[in-house]
């Protein structure tokens, strides 16, 4: 069993030496993309949120 860890550990190793790393320059945008759609989708949320809101009080409650 300890065998088979130890082969899966090196194994491990020699593929994280194939991965291609993004540099900083493509980190960094794909982090403001990511972070951008997030407070875009977000707001989408809460203002639909709202809206269903009001509509449904207004049905229920005849406001």
């Amino acid at each position: 069993m300890f065998k088979k860890i130890n082969d899966f550990i090196k194994e491990v190793k020699v593929e994280m030496t194939k991965v291609s790393w993004p540099g900083r320059e493509e980190l960094i945008g794909s982090t403001v993309v990511v972070i951008s759609v997030v407070v875009i989708l977000s707001a989408f949320t809460g203002i639909a949120d709202v809206i269903i809101s009001k509509v449904l009080e207004f049905i229920i409650m005849g406001i």
